[in-house]
């Protein structure tokens, strides 16, 4: 790797997780950092030194990163609050080159490292990505009618197929069209490869509206007069509109009806693996129409189901009596709107540990979506409150929820501790609330309903119940014993 540095003419490498459009949520055949690392998760970037490989990862992942990291490469666990890039600016000297690949970077996110001495790469030396092509179009929605006074220039996927109206349902856990969007007063250019795109944006003469975070910074450079302003299709298509919210209703029954059957067939089954139930769970969602996953799958058993974003789905996992296993999942329908719920059970009879733990996490959740508060920060920190150092040894490491819409994870909204957590909700919002302890040593258990907002209170698109057998009543308050009628217990 150190011939590889001093062939670039750099001293640094900055190895992104994700592709040319941004995407979180890329394959692992397109993701340079887990060609680098090893590690599979779905965020977090690496650096490569002239002496060590770093590899950055959030409370989410610390376990999985620790388990997947190939040899050599340093584990650096953010903590809640730390910023990745504030930790990687610790690691290099001002006066040595950083190499930055720029069709992954955003804007934005590079103009942090202004000060620093920076090498942008057309092409990324450790995995170049393959721009994958569109298959035919459907349509879901009508095209919003949005005319902007000066042209946009929109380089998220999630912007540009919400304003178009239309999906791709050709790759599995993604509704999205891989393309980007030009619109003014008079009209919306839809650009489906990069050659076109860079053709356009290098000839296009006068101010051009880009928002830093979402256009990559090869694109922008090639733009003779940007001018960045916030999206205001970011905000546009985090309200739903009825009929999208009526599509969400009649996606998450088919969801529910898919995780019912996962239950019975747990139930009813013995030696299962992780890898039989998720194979099943996929096939009961397409039974039920779907057209794909949201995300892979999340089906962890014991420990692993303390991994927030566990991905291995192992054939040699298999649950026995007294197991716990923890199954996060969604589906695409032909809304092209992701839905998204998480749910624990339990094999035969749980400990009491496992019921302490299961019902101080579904006390966090009943007391957040009970709760009537400004922005997802509060409920964030209701949430905390309620579990943190509750019981020794078990975390909760994560943010209470995310918003959801055609990509599984969106915002705003957002119930964390982010700079975008202080954005109002709002009806039409919609938001997983999703509170969870952990404890590598044990299990873990995270409960996730899909909801929105409406007249000022939250509803549950989610009505999938409750694991009765986890449920310590005793230790619930006489409300929240009241709260949990409006769920059925299982």
């Amino acid at each position: 790797m150190n011939n590889l540095l001093k062939d670039l003419g750099i001293n640094y490498l900055l190895v992104n997780s994700t592709n040319e459009y941004l995407v979180e949520y890329s394959a692992l055949s397109e993701n340079a950092r887990y060609t680098l690392t090893g590690f599979s998760g779905s965020t977090g970037d690496a650096l490569l030194t002239e002496d060590n490989i770093y590899l950055f990862v959030d409370g989410r992942y610390h376990t999985q990163a620790d388990n997947e990291a190939k040899e050599g490469v340093n584990v650096i666990k953010l903590q809640l609050g730390q910023k990745q890039d504030e930790e990687i600016k610790k690691l290099i000297d001002k006066d040595k080159v950083l190499g930055i690949v720029s069709k992954k970077v955003s804007q934005q996110r590079l103009e942090g490292f202004n000060g620093y001495n920076i090498k942008l790469l057309d092409i990324d030396p450790i995995n170049n990505y393959t721009e994958p092509h569109n298959q035919p179009l459907e349509r879901a929605f009508n095209p919003i009618d949005y005319k902007p006074e000066k042209p946009w220039f929109i380089s998220n996927l999630e912007e540009a197929s919400y304003i178009t109206g239309l999906r791709d349902f050709s790759r599995d856990c993604s509704s999205k069209i891989w393309a980007k969007l030009y619109i003014d007063s008079d009209k919306q250019v839809l650009f489906e490869n990069s050659k076109d795109c860079d053709e356009f944006l290098r000839n296009f003469d006068g101010e051009l509206l880009v928002d830093k975070a979402s256009i990559n910074a090869h694109d922008y450079a090639l733009i003779k007069e940007p001018i960045h302003n916030l999206s205001p299709v970011k905000q546009m298509k985090a309200i739903k509109s009825q009929q999208e919210i009526e599509a969400y209703k009649k996606a998450f029954e088919r969801t529910d009806m898919a995780v019912q059957a996962i239950r019975d067939y747990i139930e009813s089954n013995e030696n299962l693996s992780e890898y039989d139930i998720a194979k099943r769970l996929r096939e009961e969602f397409m039974k039920y129409g779907a057209k794909s996953l949201s995300f892979n799958s999340i089906v962890a058993i014991d420990k692993n189901s303390a991994l927030a974003h566990y991905s291995k789905n192992s054939k040699d996992i298999i649950l026995k009596d007294g197991s716990l296993v923890l199954i996060d999942c969604g589906a695409y329908y032909e809304s092209g709107l992701a839905t998204d719920i998480t749910r624990v059970f339990v094999k035969g009879q749980p400990s009491m540990l496992q019921k302490r733990v299961y019902t101080t996490v579904l006390k966090a959740f009943l007391n957040a979506f009970n709760r009537n508060f400004k922005t997802g920060y509060e409920y964030d920190a209701l949430a905390h409150s309620i579990l943190d150092d509750k019981i020794e040894g078990f975390t909760f490491g994560h943010g209470l929820g995310h918003g959801l819409g055609i990509n599984v994870h969106e915002a705003p909204p957002a119930l964390n501790k982010s700079e975008i957590a202080h954005t109002e909700l709002q009806d039409g919002m919609c938001f997983s609330i999703e509170p969870g302890l952990y404890n590598p040593d044990y299990f873990g258990v995270r409960l996730e309903n899909s909801c929105y907002k409406k007249d000022g209170k939250i509803h549950s698109f989610v009505k999938m119940g409750y694991e009765g057998k986890l449920i310590d009543y005793n230790s619930l308050s006489e409300q929240e014993k009241e709260w949990l009628k409006d769920f059925e217990i299982l």
